[in-house]
């Protein structure tokens, strides 16, 4: 028996990087997915190109060579209306929702007062009005279902501590541990349990703040403080994924309202 056997896992941003990770780990130990991302780009002003429609397909693949199903969906984390068809897919598909990852985010950089209003915007509501959406989308047919659950938002190393340059990104990853905190105390009575997950630097993940990294340390001194770690100079997306994985599973049962660091000992150095 798998530490989630049975259990159906709804994550979002599951294209790539670390929601691709969970993915495969929460299969490896026996969970069915729903794996949702928006694959399109949604904004000019982010650096990057967001996950193709071709790379959710291939986490499909990868969750299948477990021998576990996946269902992917289409659904933008900012639409309450595509979150609620995406956990509707997951009852018709499963008839179940055990876990929840509102992992969904997106990333920029550049001073407070230099932000324009559409960079703050598309990185709150992606980071933080996504997670929001997430849950309640998933809320009220876990609730009706009366069998308790897990839910897990990724916040961030930035979500404890004040990072530079990219306020809107720690504001929302702030703001998410507040949802979770609120969360999990709303839901309690319910049995089901709220967490945030908390990662320094992770490989791999297709993010990028714009600016290459040696030149916004030169440039931000105190960038270059908070991306120093004192075990590694980054954590892997299977680092992170264990940790989804441990407050998926029933070893979890009583950990709610907690702040997982996975971050080589970032928010704890002097």
């Amino acid at each position: 028996m798998g530490r989630v056997e049975n259990k159906v896992a709804l994550i979002t941003g599951a294209a790539r990087g670390q929601g691709r990770s969970h993915a495969v780990r929460l299969a490896e130990e026996g969970a069915d997915i729903v794996a949702t991302d928006v694959c399109r780009d949604i904004s000019d002003v982010l650096p990057y190109s967001l996950a193709a429609k071709e790379q959710l397909e291939e986490t499909a693949e990868l969750v299948r060579a477990t021998g576990r199903r996946c269902v992917t969906v289409l659904a933008d984390v900012r639409s309450i209306t595509e979150m609620r068809a995406a956990v509707d897919a997951t009852y018709e598909e499963f008839g179940r929702l055990d876990v929840v990852v509102a992992n969904a985010g997106v990333m920029s950089s550049g001073s407070a007062w230099q932000l324009t209003e559409e960079a703050w915007d598309v990185v709150v509501d992606v980071c933080l009005k996504g997670a929001w959406n997430t849950a309640r989308a998933a809320l009220p047919r876990m609730i009706e279902a009366g069998a308790g659950g897990s839910i897990i938002m990724t916040s961030s190393a930035a979500g404890i501590r004040g990072h530079v340059p990219y306020a809107h990104y720690v504001a929302a990853k702030h703001g998410v541990v507040g949802l979770m905190k609120a969360l999990s105390n709303e839901l309690g009575t319910h049995h089901i349990r709220v967490n945030t997950v908390h990662p320094t630097g992770v490989s791999d993940t297709g993010i990028t703040v714009g600016v290459p990294i040696d030149e916004l340390a030169a440039r931000e001194p105190m960038f270059a403080l908070a991306a120093m770690n004192t075990h590694a100079p980054y954590v892997e997306p299977r680092d992170v994924s264990n940790a989804v994985l441990f407050l998926a599973s029933d070893e979890a049962r009583y950990v709610t309202g907690l702040q997982f660091t996975v971050d080589a000992g970032s928010t704890n150095k002097p």
